[in-house]
């Protein structure tokens, strides 16, 4: 499968799922089809991880041609990322302690024979080829990776994130890792998700029967606790003329940025990189990129050096929030390191929608008909 990485071709896709499968996608999402064939689902998630189109952009197209009832499962699925993005900007911590619970985990045999697709479990070998062929995996399937990977090779989960984060084009610090600690059952302590045989077998329209897996695995625990941060949306108007923007938040559209002298679009090499991307994701992030560059000629794309080189002179600068992850552990390793002035500027959507993140998903889901109406999405 191949993915247009551009904005065009972003909304091109969306509006061909619109009119050729989205009332069907409450009874068909589930179904992994095979690599070739993801047509039951919308595949957006490459653009929206980096917010070349929004969530909220997306919910609005599609409330534009069907009502909320219709839609409705498919308008939960996309405000899961907004959720999880909010849920990790209440607990931080899990982001760090994530990166480091990594520096103490070996790459034994069964770790390795894991990522090479080497195991005596077809599918999962099969996924592993897919995800780094394409690059994506349905998300039913994440989920039975994801399971498999903990409670039958009996291999970390956070490696299993490093994994993923690695591969996949819409890899991103609260979806992905979040939902690892969720199959594990460390995000709902106590409930778990465990890959069932005859769920493999259905969902993939028995292309894998008899999966040998352990069934009736415990979940993990974990006896760390998070609590809940204050936002801070405190932003003070300095008239600031250079503005910074990460590559996981495009979306430039509705931004002022003619009051900018300087608009400096980053993308992190590896050697910046706590978590090591793939060339391939590397060079769908730089893609992307150019695609912006061409729609805003004024940006300028620059690396950690080039950053590094411009912060010698300059210390203060308007920040696209870039959401806790990668791209924010830096910045705010850099703003301690060089003294830095940084005024974060958030979505209204974001800053609005984050606060019902506080609890579960079914509080936040109740929530969205409140997010919709608040910013005329429906």
């Amino acid at each position: 499968m191949k993915f247009e990485i551009s904005r065009e071709g972003a909304l091109k896709q969306l509006d061909t799922f619109i009119n050729s499968e989205l009332t069907n996608y409450s009874f068909k999402r589930n179904f992994d089809l095979g690599p070739k064939d993801k047509s039951n689902v919308s595949c957006l998630s490459p653009y929206i991880s980096h917010r070349l189109i929004t969530e909220y952009e997306v919910a609005k197209t599609v409330l534009s041609k069907f009502p909320f009832q219709k839609v409705e499962k498919y308008i939960q699925e996309i405000f899961w990322r907004v959720y999880w993005k909010g849920w990790l900007e209440l607990r931080p911590q899990v982001w760090t302690d994530f990166i480091e619970d990594l520096k103490g985990l070996k790459e034994d045999d069964n770790y390795k024979k894991a990522i090479n697709g080497e195991t005596q479990i077809e599918c999962f070998n099969d996924w592993v080829k897919e995800l780094k062929e394409n690059n994506y995996l349905h998300n039913h399937t994440r989920m039975w990776f994801a399971s498999i990977w903990i409670f039958t090779l009996n291999l970390p989960w956070q490696k299993g994130a490093e994994f993923f984060m690695k591969h996949l084009y819409d890899g991103d610090a609260a979806s992905n890792t979040l939902s690892w600690r969720w199959v594990a059952g460390l995000q709902t302590k106590g409930k778990h998700y465990v890959a069932q045989p005859w769920n493999i077998s259905k969902f993939t329209n028995n292309r894998y029967k008899n999966v040998k897996l352990n069934e009736n695995p415990s979940p993990l625990t974990d006896n760390r606790e998070y609590k809940l941060n204050t936002l801070n949306f405190i932003t003070e108007d300095n008239s600031n003329e250079n503005l910074l923007v990460f590559e996981n938040e495009l979306n430039l559209e509705n931004k002022n940025l003619k009051k900018y002298k300087n608009i400096y679009l980053v993308l992190l090499s590896n050697k910046a990189r706590k978590l090591k991307l793939g060339q391939k994701v590397l060079d769908y992030k730089t893609k992307i990129i150019d695609d912006q560059k061409k729609r805003f000629e004024d940006l300028q794309i620059i690396d950690e050096v080039k950053f590094q080189n411009i912060i010698e002179e300059v210390n203060s600068f308007d920040v696209v929030h870039p959401s806790i992850g990668e791209n924010f552990s830096y910045l705010n390793s850099m703003r301690k390191k060089r003294d830095l002035e940084l005024n974060l500027v958030f979505s209204e959507e974001d800053k609005f929608s984050w606060q019902f993140s506080n609890k579960g998903f079914f509080n936040f889901k109740n929530n969205i008909p409140k997010i919709l109406t608040s910013f005329n999405l429906q």
